[in-house]
């Protein structure tokens, strides 16, 4: 049987290889130790502004911004660019990251950072939902706008303001004391495996219907 973009699903095996590795040593002295470290650091960056611009980040990855966002977009998707089938992608990706956030977190069941904590969070850590949450949103955002957007300007406003926005909301829930960073590489690692395998089997679908 003949493969099609292989190199989606070789990214999306080498995210969940990493991710599989990751989890492995979770709860290792080294693991513990680069967390310690990072988190260390990024309190040495912590003034009133820093935190104003993490607390937006951080609102813009929450569970409800991500619905509104979301609900927006899939209208966009639908009556503007009349992407029905892609519709059913975004939906797939999007609602398939959250249960399976849920469903690692009750896994995992790693519990939240106690130092440092600037928000109070409720469940377990590991992997980061709100970071799951913005790689998948936006991940699947830049692929559905890409061909809609001519322009090579038009393009890499499109990465770069997705990629912003992934790594900032990512790297705001360590500034709140949240998350640890390997909760943060983790969702990472298995949004990523998540994103690519979805648009792998969607386009290899599209090449053999035609």
């Amino acid at each position: 049987m003949k493969i099609y973009h292989p190199s989606l699903l070789i990214l999306s095996v080498l995210s969940i290889s990493g991710f599989v590795l990751l989890a492995a040593m979770l709860n290792t002295n080294m693991i513990e130790t680069i967390d310690t470290w990072i988190i260390e650091n990024v309190q040495e960056l912590k003034n009133p502004f820093n935190t104003t611009v993490m607390e937006f980040f951080s609102f813009v990855g929450n569970t409800v911004s991500v619905i509104v966002i979301s609900l927006i977009m899939m209208g966009i998707l639908y009556t503007i660019f009349g992407q029905r089938k892609e519709l059913i992608l975004f939906i797939i990706v999007l609602a398939g990251s959250t249960a399976l956030n849920l469903l690692l977190k009750s896994l995992f069941q790693r519990e939240r950072p106690t130092l440092y904590t600037m928000v109070a969070e409720e469940g377990f850590s590991f992997p980061s939902g709100h970071t799951m949450a913005a790689l998948s949103l936006y991940g699947i955002l830049t692929f559905l706008l890409w061909r809609h957007i001519p322009k090579k300007s038009g393009r890499i406003i499109l990465i770069s303001i997705s990629v912003l926005f992934i790594f900032a909301i990512g790297f705001s829930r360590i500034y709140l004391g949240a998350h640890y960073p390997s909760d943060i590489l983790g969702a990472f690692l298995f949004s990523s495996f998540w994103l690519f395998l979805n648009v792998w089997a969607f386009k290899t679908w599209q090449l053999r219907r035609k």
